[in-house]
């Protein structure tokens, strides 16, 4: 696992009337603080990558569909410098994937259907001044396919 990713299994509480499935609270080892709240979606096979933040720190849950989230430590004084970690994350493994700042990521939708994740990060969107760098999804700085891994 890279260095500083954390993972949570999300508690869902089913009855008679459907479901609620906790994300995060402030009373989680891994809560650190509170920013905002957005939703963001990809539609099947859409690739939503890279980038990476210097200070906000993401926690994705994927609330519908299915989605391959794929972090890439390139921070060179990390003991996990260099490694990939992918994430089958949304209905069938709800989990909440703790994304440290300066780690690129990117995510795929792999659901029959559209993906809608939710993120919750540490900091507020600054639109004059994002805190978000970019790099093409088929980067030759990060040694990654997004193609199905067929065998």
């Amino acid at each position: 696992m890279i260095d500083g990713v954390r993972v949570k299994t999300l508690k869902v509480i089913s009855d008679e009337r459907g479901r609620l499935m906790e994300v995060l609270r402030n009373d989680d080892d891994l809560f650190i603080k509170f920013g905002q709240i957005y939703i963001t979606t990809a539609y099947p096979g859409v690739v939503k990558g890279w980038h990476y933040h210097k200070k906000q720190i993401d926690n994705f849950v994927v609330a519908r569909g299915m989605m391959k989230l794929v972090l890439y430590d390139s921070r060179k004084k990390s003991k996990t410098f260099g490694e990939i970690n992918e994430f089958f994350m949304g209905e069938h493994n709800p989990i909440l994937v703790q994304i440290p700042a300066w780690v690129f990521h990117g995510f795929k939708c792999v659901s029959e259907s559209e993906c809608v994740v939710v993120n919750t990060p540490t900091e507020v969107y600054h639109y004059k001044k994002p805190d978000e760098f970019r790099v093409p999804y088929k980067s030759r700085k990060i040694p990654y396919d997004w193609g199905i891994k067929m065998g």
